[in-house]
């Protein structure tokens, strides 16, 4: 009997839970035996795992985050953890890997599966919606929606005190839920990474608005978004195991500018981990499912190698290479929308 391992690796997202409760029920269908690595590639380094099966995973599709818990280990950074990742491999006698995670998480089981020939099947997750060969990421709808409502909610408190508000949103490559949260819930202006940011365009947009007998502002903008002369606003400058600066602080120094710039009285929220925080959508419970099923579905066949992915309405595997070989940004009919909408 086979025994396949799963993880989830990266920042938290809804949906993990759907795509183990999936992932478990397709694999134990077939004959197999299924466990759970704890906290990521952190749990495949040390060992720590716990048994998954229908009765622990039966009743986890609406619930946010990841049984599993997740972390940010990198293993190519560690001395020696790729050795132990293959030692826990041995001791718990796994005969293949579920990874669940962004451009990073499988960007290690990319690593894992073509330099040391270890089985793995990959599954895109991500709020950002950044991974390239699939249409969407679940976790990214849930995000969005979260987003939009609090722009919509700012509307309100923005128009009541006349004050311009600057909201905050995720985002450190690839503004789709910045141009979802601006353009769907009307902002003033929206601010992506794809697209460098001048401050006199953008204040000159809300005077324009103001003009036109408007009394408040709201511009939506990504944490990852640079000015036509400057880098990344980030909050602290050392790197994590991937290489990343941890971003925030946007919202802060936008807010300002334009109040130095306009005389507008103007304050930022930073929607932050609330965007991945909770019950997953509907449309992310079937797309985390669908994963899932598709992934189970790949180990049992041994179709190590790939990652599930959707496109147009259909869940198919491609190659892991392909899947994290580029970020999927804003294509030039998204950036226009940006464009026109903050006019």
């Amino acid at each position: 009997m086979p025994r396949i391992a799963m993880l989830t690796g990266g920042g938290d997202c809804p949906g993990l839970n759907a795509v183990i409760s999936a992932a478990t029920r397709t694999l134990q269908d077939g004959g197999a035996q299924t466990v759970g690595l704890l906290d990521g590639w952190k749990g495949a380094v040390d060992g720590a795992m716990m048994e998954l099966n229908r009765d622990n995973t039966s009743h986890i599709i609406g619930q946010g985050g990841t049984i599993l818990g997740t972390s940010r280990t990198n293993p190519y950074k560690k001395e020696g953890a790729v050795e132990k990742i293959k030692q826990t491999f041995a001791r718990l006698q796994i005969d293949g890997l579920i990874a669940i995670g962004g451009e990073d998480t499988l960007g290690v089981a990319t690593k894992l599966y073509e330099g040391e020939k270890i089985p793995v099947v990959g599954v895109p997750k991500t709020i950002d919606n950044d991974l390239s060969a699939t249409d969407f990421t679940f976790g990214f709808d849930t995000a969005v929606n979260i987003a939009v409502d609090s722009v919509d909610r700012i509307h309100t408190t923005a128009a009541s005190h006349h004050r311009c508000l600057v909201i905050e949103v995720m985002g450190r490559h690839a503004g789709w839920i910045a141009a979802y949260a601006g353009i769907c819930g009307d902002a003033d202006v929206t601010l992506v990474p794809e697209m460098k940011v001048d401050i006199d365009e953008v204040c000159g947009v809300l005077r324009k608005n103001r003009a036109r007998g408007k009394k408040y502002n709201i511009v939506v903008a990504s944490e990852g978004i640079t000015f036509k002369e400057g880098e990344f606003v980030t909050q602290q400058q050392e790197l994590d195991s991937f290489g990343h600066v941890r971003l925030g602080g946007i919202g802060d120094l936008l807010a300002k500018m334009i109040e130095k710039k306009t005389g507008y009285e103007t304050r930022a929220v930073v929607l932050g981990h609330l965007q991945r925080g909770g019950s997953p959508t509907a449309f992310d419970r079937m797309l985390g499912t669908r994963f899932g099923v598709q992934a189970g579905r790949m180990a049992l066949a041994k179709d190590w190698g790939k990652m599930a992915a959707l496109r147009g309405n259909d869940i198919v595997a491609v190659p892991l290479n392909v899947a994290t070989g580029e970020l999927k940004v804003l294509n030039d009919d998204f950036r226009s929308l940006v464009d026109l909408f903050s006019r």
